[in-house]
């Protein structure tokens, strides 16, 4: 029965490790994909077949990219959105679902069940906009930051979590002569981290690949985001402006979009290392109180 067991449990790992392998290789193949169209020539981007590993390096379509100061604008309202953006949605989501986690917290159910009927009824895109309209956001960086600034998901998320914390930490921080405030700096925050990092790495890769909303809002090419630029350059074939003409070779078409793709996608890649050890503490916690 061991040695049958043991057999079993070596077929399942192989199975899981070969699933896992075909998921890596489906994601990092696109990746290279673009990288390596991006710093390719014309002639190895026309030749047939899949281009993973560069044969020739030709840097025209990062130049194009590098020297449109659109991008750059459009990089800089990005990086102010998702920072601005990211930095509101955790410190209202933590505000929101600390009292909401406190059981003599007044007729709790009704505000969570308010809460939650948010999620499944909403105003729709033109009241949306009439009330943005209203209040005079048109045209400015609140108009993509304050609409969603609350995920109603990520604060039952964040409830649920800082219920779980046991209440004797708190209790023992009382009897040490604690107040609430300092009990929620010092004690719920720093234990709440984990989650919190990941209501900070959802919302900003929301933000950082939303463009929808910037279209309807923004009505300056200067205040638009980058992934709209990005969107205009992929899908409508867009061309970029250097040195006050317009570059319409289609040699260098293919490789400045691939560019444009690497530039946009590489800054959100690198916030993942330093948000990791958060996730990597959450795993831990979970594990330690069963």
């Amino acid at each position: 029965m061991k040695r049958s067991s043991s057999i079993t449990d070596r077929i399942v790992i192989g199975v899981i490790y070969a699933l896992l392998s075909l998921l890596t290789v489906s994601t990092l193949l696109p990746f290279l994909q673009v990288l390596t169209v991006s710093v390719s020539p014309i002639e190895v981007i026309n030749s047939y077949g899949l281009h993973l590993i560069p044969t020739a390096l030709d840097f025209t379509g990062y130049k194009q990219v590098f020297q449109y100061d659109l991008i750059w604008q459009a990089y800089q309202n990005t990086f102010v959105r998702t920072l601005l953006a990211t930095s509101l949605t955790v410190i209202l989501t933590f505000m929101g679902a600390y009292p909401l986690s406190k059981r003599t917290l007044p007729n709790r159910r009704l505000w969570t069940g308010v809460i939650v009927l948010t999620m499944f009824f909403s105003g729709g895109l033109i009241p949306s906009y009439l009330l943005v309209k209203e209040l005079g956001l048109i045209n400015s960086i609140g108009a993509l930051v304050l609409p969603g600034a609350i995920n109603t998901f990520l604060l039952l998320i964040v409830r649920n979590f800082i219920s779980a914390l046991p209440d004797s930490l708190e209790e023992s921080a009382k009897i040490d002569g604690a107040n609430d405030l300092y009990i929620l700096w010092k004690v719920i925050v720093p234990l709440s981290m984990p989650v919190l990092a990941t209501v900070a790495l959802y919302t900003a890769v929301h933000h950082w690949n939303a463009w929808f909303d910037s279209m309807l809002y923004m009505q300056t090419d200067k205040k638009q985001v980058l992934q709209l630029i990005l969107r205009r350059i992929i899908l409508e074939g867009q061309q970029i402006p250097v040195g006050g003409e317009m570059q319409a070779q289609a040699q260098n078409l293919e490789s400045m979009k691939m560019a444009t793709l690497v530039v946009s996608i590489v800054p959100i890649l690198c916030v993942y290392p330093f948000l990791q050890k958060y996730f990597v503490q959450g795993t831990l916690l979970g594990s330690v109180k069963g």
